[in-house]
C-alpha cells in the first residue's frame, strides 16, 4: 500500500481537494467491509455481537452525569442512594403535600379540578394552548383571567382552594407566545415553575389521532433525584389514580438532561403480537426553574407602612391564637383543609429550590 499522502501538504487546491476525496472515499469503503465483515460474523454468533454491545457503550451526558447525593436506587443505578437516603425519602413522601392523593382519601374515580387561566390581556395562541390543556387532564377547566387589582395568582389559588380546586395552571406569555408554565398545588401549595418551549398543537402533527374524554394513563421516565421524585408526584396529582385503559390513551413526562418532553400517544393493536403508537398532541418542552413553598405571594406595594410598635417584656403569652389562612377559621388540628372558604395568599414566599447558573459547573450536571 502507498504512503498516505497528507493534502494539506498540497498547494495545487484543484489536486488537493481530489487527493482528499480519494482518501476519504477509501476510508469509507474500508469501514463497510469492516462491518459487512462483522455482521456477517454475528449471523451465526448471537453471542459475540451480545459481548460487543455490551463493551462498546458510548459515553453520553446522561450516563456520565456528575453524582449527586440525592440520586436515588433505580434498575440503571442500583446504588444510587444508601439506605438511611431511601428512609428519608420514604418519610418525606409520607409527609410531603402530595401524600392525601397517594393515600386515597378522595374517590380515585373522580379526575382532580384543575383550574386553568392565562396572564392578563393573552393572546390567540395562549388561548389555543389551554383549549388544548383543557382537553389532556381530565378534570380541567378554563376561566378567563381578568386585568387589573385582586386577580393576582395568589388571590386566584385562594379562590380556587376554597371552592374545591386540586391544581391552578397559569400559562404565562411573551411576545404574544406562551413562554411558562406556573403550576400551583391546592390548598396549601407548592408552586412550580417551567419555562415551556417547542409548542405543536395537535393540529400541526401530521397523521394525529383524535382524543377521546377517556382518563388516560401516565408514564413518568428518568426522574432520578429528590427533587425529580417531587416534581413527578405533583405531575401525577393532576390525573386520577385509576387510569381508563379501554381508552388506550397514554400520557408520557420524559426528563433527559432536566428538560421535561410532554407527549400523548394512543395504542393502535395492529394485530395479537404487535402494538403501535400513534400520536395525539399536543408536545411541548418544560424546564424546571424554581419551586416555592405554599401558595404564590401577594405584594401590595402601595400599602402604608406598619406603624412602629415596641413590645415589653420577653415571655410570650400562653394561650395564643394563631391566625389561620382560612377566613375565619381557627388553625387547630382539627380544622378540615376541605372546609369551603377562601385562603388568604402569603405576603412572601421562601424558595425550596432555584435555578441558578452558577449551579451547573459542567455539562454534565443535573438536577431531575
Amino acid at each position: 500500500m502507498a504512503p498516505r499522502v497528507q493534502p494539506s501538504l498540497i498547494k495545487n487546491k484543484v489536486k488537493r481537494q481530489e487527493i482528499a476525496t480519494k482518501q476519504k472515499k477509501a476510508k469509507n469503503q474500508q469501514k463497510l467491509k469492516k462491518r459487512l465483515a462483522r455482521a456477517k460474523e454475528e449471523a451465526s454468533d448471537h453471542a459475540a455481537k451480545k459481548k460487543r454491545l455490551t463493551e462498546n457503550v458510548p459515553r453520553t451526558l446522561d450516563n456520565t452525569r456528575e453524582d449527586d447525593p440525592a440520586m436515588l436506587p433505580s434498575s440503571k443505578r442500583p446504588d444510587g442512594a444508601s439506605s438511611i437516603q431511601v428512609d428519608e425519602l420514604n418519610s418525606d413522601i409520607a409527609s410531603d403535600p402530595f401524600s392525601r392523593y397517594f393515600n386515597f382519601e378522595d374517590d380515585p374515580t373522580v379526575p382532580p379540578k384543575v383550574l386553568i387561566t392565562t396572564s392578563p390581556k393573552a393572546s390567540k395562541s395562549t388561548y389555543d394552548f389551554c383549549d388544548e390543556l383543557v382537553g389532556v387532564f381530565p378534570g380541567a377547566e378554563y376561566i378567563r383571567r381578568k386585568k387589573g387589582k385582586g386577580f393576582e395568582i395568589g388571590r386566584i389559588a385562594g379562590w380556587a382552594a376554597g371552592r374545591g380546586y386540586k391544581h391552578l395552571l397559569v400559562v404565562n406569555e411573551d411576545m404574544k407566545r406562551p413562554n411558562a408554565i406556573t403550576l400551583v398545588y391546592l390548598p396549601n401549595g407548592p408552586v412550580a415553575y417551567f419555562k415551556l418551549t417547542s409548542i405543536e398543537l395537535t393540529k400541526q402533527i401530521y397523521g394525529h389521532a383524535r382524543a377521546t374524554p377517556h382518563d388516560p394513563e401516565l408514564v413518568l421516565n428518568n426522574f432520578s433525584t429528590r427533587l425529580g421524585h417531587a416534581i413527578g408526584r405533583m405531575f401525577q396529582t393532576l390525573f386520577p389514580p385509576l387510569p381508563e385503559f379501554q381508552g388506550r390513551q397514554v400520557v408520557t413526562l420524559h426528563n433527559q438532561r432536566d428538560f421535561l418532553f410532554f407527549r400523548r400517544h394512543r395504542y393502535a393493536f395492529r394485530s395479537p403480537e404487535k402494538v403501535a403508537l400513534q400520536e395525539i398532541g399536543p408536545r411541548f418542552t418544560l424546564k424546571l426553574r424554581w419551586v416555592k413553598k405554599g401558595l404564590p405571594a401577594v405584594q401590595n406595594f402601595g400599602a402604608a407602612p406598619p406603624s412602629l410598635e415596641i413590645s415589653v417584656g420577653t415571655e410570650e403569652a400562653e394561650g395564643l391564637v394563631h391566625e389561620s389562612p382560612l377566613e375565619g377559621v381557627r388553625d387547630d388540628a382539627e380544622t378540615k383543609l376541605d372546609a369551603p372558604c377562601t385562603r388568604n395568599p402569603p405576603k412572601d414566599n421562601d424558595f425550596l429550590w432555584q435555578w441558578k447558573p452558577e449551579l451547573e459547573t459542567t455539562r454534565r450536571t443535573f438536577f431531575l
